[in-house]
C-alpha cells in the first residue's frame, strides 16, 4: 500500500476511471463491511463526513447511539481490479470509525489494534511485524451457484496439476493480489484435498490486518470466477486436516533491529524473546477465544491433524503451539501455530501483542523447549510436565477469556462484553441443535 495525499487519491480516481468507492470497515466477528459511495462525493469521504448507522452492525452500539463516521485511511487506497465493470472501476478505502464528537469508537476492531500498538510504542518498540500463513478450502459450486462439500481435486502437499485441480485458480489469485500491491512469497496445495495456502510478505501488524481482509476478498472473488467456493472455515470436513493461520511475529526497535535475535543467545534468541514466549504461553488459554473464535474452530484443535492442542514451544517440534523457525538474524521470529483464519485479525493480533508484552514487562520465566511428540502422551503425562491443554471448546475458551485481565484490557470492555454475548449465543445455538452424527448414532438403537 502506497502512502497517498488527498490530491493523489483524487488524481488516481480520475486516471483509473473510478466510479464507485467502497468505504470498508470490519465488525467484531472479523467480517468486512462497506458503505459504497459514487466518486462524485469522494471529497466528502476524504473530509471524514460520511456517516453510517452503527446500530445495524452486530457488536457495535444500541439503536439510540447509532450515528458513526467513517474516516478513511488514505494509505489503504486501492483499485479493485477484480471488480472491473462496463461503466468504470471500483476502489476501496479502509476506514477507522469515529463518534460524532470526534473521538474514536472504542468498539472498532481496527482502533483496538491501533491502541495496542500505541502502548507498544511507549515501551520502546517501533514495529510489531507479522507474517501470516492463511489456509483455505476450495469446493465446487452447484448448478445454482451454491457451495457444496465436493472437492475439485484430491491433491496433497505441494502436488502439481493434474492432481492439483486448482492450480490455475490459485495462480490467478496470486496474480490478482500482485496487481493490488501484495508482495507474494509462496503458494501451494496443502495436505488435505481441496486445501491451499498462499503466503505474502510480512508487514507491520496494522497493514498485515488490512491486507488479510483484502486477501480474503480476493480469494473468494477469484474462486467464484472459477466456479469454486473458497472458505476459511477452520474444519469444514471431518477426519482430514483443518485450516490454520500460523502467525509469525517479532518486535523491532526504533532502529529497525529485530529485538528477538541475539547471536550469543541459546538458539539465537534474546532474553526479550524468551520473555515474549513466556507471556504468550501464560495467556494462551485466555486469548484462544479470540484467535479461534467459532464453535468449529475447536474441531481443528484436536490431536492427529497437525494443529497444536497444547501450550508449549520448541525450535524443532511441530506439535508445539509456538515454533521458532530455523532462519535467524532479521528473520528470527515466533510462529504461533494455534490461530485459525476465522479470527478477526485486528483483535487476534491485539491479544497476541498484549500477551507477549505482558511477558516482557514482567520478565516472566520461559519454560524449557519441548521436543517429545506431545500427541503421544496422555493428559496425566503432559500435566506432570507442566503442559496445559488449549481450551477444547468455545465455552471453555470464553471462560478463560473472562478470567484474563491482560486480554480483556487489550480488547477493551466494550469489545469483550459484546464478544462474550455473541459467543455465548453461538454456543447455546450449537449445544441445542441436533447433529447428523447424533441421528446416525442414536435414532435406531435407543
Amino acid at each position: 500500500m502506497i502512502k497517498l495525499s488527498k490530491e493523489e487519491v483524487f488524481k488516481s480516481a480520475k486516471e483509473n476511471n473510478v466510479k464507485y468507492i467502497r468505504l470498508c470497515f470490519t465488525d467484531i466477528h472479523g467480517v468486512i463491511k462497506n458503505v459504497e459511495i459514487p466518486a462524485r462525493i469522494l471529497d466528502v469521504a476524504l473530509d471524514n463526513e460520511i456517516m453510517f448507522d452503527g446500530s445495524s452492525i452486530d457488536g457495535f452500539v444500541r439503536i439510540q447511539e447509532a450515528d458513526m463516521y467513517l474516516r478513511p485511511d488514505l494509505d489503504t487506497w486501492m483499485i479493485l481490479t477484480w471488480e472491473q465493470t462496463t461503466y468504470g472501476n471500483v476502489a476501496m478505502l479502509i476506514c477507522d470509525i469515529y463518534l460524532p464528537d470526534g473521538t474514536p469508537f472504542i468498539g472498532d476492531p481496527r482502533g483496538v489494534l491501533k491502541r495496542n500498538l500505541e502502548r507498544m510504542h511507549k515501551l520502546g518498540f517501533a514495529h510489531f511485524n507479522i507474517g501470516v500463513e492463511p489456509e483455505f478450502f476450495l469446493f465446487k459450486l452447484d448448478e445454482n451457484g451454491e457451495p457444496t462439500l465436493t472437492f475439485n481435486d484430491n491433491g496433497g502437499y505441494f502436488d502439481l496439476a493434474p492432481i492439483d485441480g486448482a492450480e490455475d485458480c490459485r495462480r490467478d489469485i496470486v496474480l490478482e493480489l500482485e496487481r493490488v500491491g501484495f508482495l507474494m512469497e509462496a503458494s501451494h496445495h496443502e495436505v488435505a484435498p481441496g486445501q491451499h495456502e498462499i503466503n505474502f510478505q510480512f508487514n507491520s501488524a496494522l497493514e498485515a490486518s488490512d491486507k488479510l481482509q483484502i486477501f480474503k476478498l480476493v480469494v473468494k472473488n477469484v474462486a467464484k470466477r472459477h466456479g469454486l467456493h473458497a472458505t476459511f472455515m477452520p474444519k469444514p470436513i471431518s477426519d482430514i486436516n483443518g485450516s490454520g493461520m500460523h502467525v509469525n511475529c517479532s518486535l523491532a526497535d526504533k532502529d529497525g533491529n529485530n529485538t528477538f535475535y541475539d547471536p550469543k543467545g541459546e538458539i539465537g534468541l534474546s532474553d526479550l524473546a524468551r520473555y515474549w514466549i513466556a507471556g504468550i504461553m501464560k495467556n494462551a488459554r485466555s486469548f484462544t477465544a479470540v484467535t479461534n473464535p467459532t464453535v468449529n474452530s475447536y474441531k481443528r484443535l484436536v490431536p492427529g491433524y497437525e494443529a497444536p492442542c497444547y501450550v508449549s514451544w520448541s525450535d524443532a517440534n511441530r506439535s508445539a503451539m509456538i515454533r521458532i523457525p530455523a532462519k535467524k538474524g532479521k528473520a528470527t521470529r515466533t510462529e504461533i501455530r494455534s490461530v485459525d483464519p476465522s479470527a478477526n485479525p485486528y483483535l487476534a493480533f491485539s491479544a497476541i501483542l498484549a500477551s507477549g508484552l505482558d511477558g516482557i514487562e514482567n520478565k516472566l520465566d520461559c519454560k524449557e523447549r519441548v521436543y517429545i511428540n506431545l500427541y503421544e502422551l496422555d493428559r496425566n503425562e503432559r500435566e506432570s510436565m507442566g503442559i496445559e491443554n488449549l481450551p477444547e471448546n468455545l465455552k471453555d475458551a470464553v471462560k478463560a477469556l473472562r478470567r484474563s485481565d491482560v486480554v480483556k484490557e487489550a480488547l477493551g470492555t466494550h469489545i469483550v462484553e459484546k464478544f462474550i454475548i455473541a459467543k455465548n449465543k453461538e454456543w447455546d445455538d450449537y449445544r441445542t441443535s441436533v447433529s447428523e452424527w447424533e441421528i446416525k448414532k442414536y435414532l435406531k438403537v435407543i
